[in-house]
């Protein structure tokens, strides 16, 4: 079954572009679980909502403080989209 190139590319860049916009958010999970993880090992509490609580919070934070970023390269990448549609990419 013969794939189409531009299809294929536009899969691409809808992925990268999801990891781009998902990485900062993640990442903050990550190192705010780990500074909660290593708090917890230093003082012995083992509470699993101490780690939850925080990751939530400053992922949420993190979403609100990109969000112009993210509209920004999704308002991008939908443009780009309606161009090559407008340029003859549609059947």
């Amino acid at each position: 079954m013969p794939y189409d190139e531009s299809l294929i590319a536009l899969v691409r860049e809808a992925v990268m572009i999801a990891l781009k916009i998902a990485m900062p958010i993640l990442g903050a999970g990550v190192v705010i679980g780990l500074v909660v993880s290593i708090i917890q090992s230093v003082t012995s509490i083992q509470d699993q909502t101490l780690t939850f609580v925080p990751k939530i919070i400053v992922m949420m934070a993190v979403v609100i403080v990109l969000t112009p970023w993210i509209f920004a390269r999704l308002i991008d990448f939908a443009a780009e989209l309606l161009w090559v549609g407008m340029a003859g990419g549609g059947g």
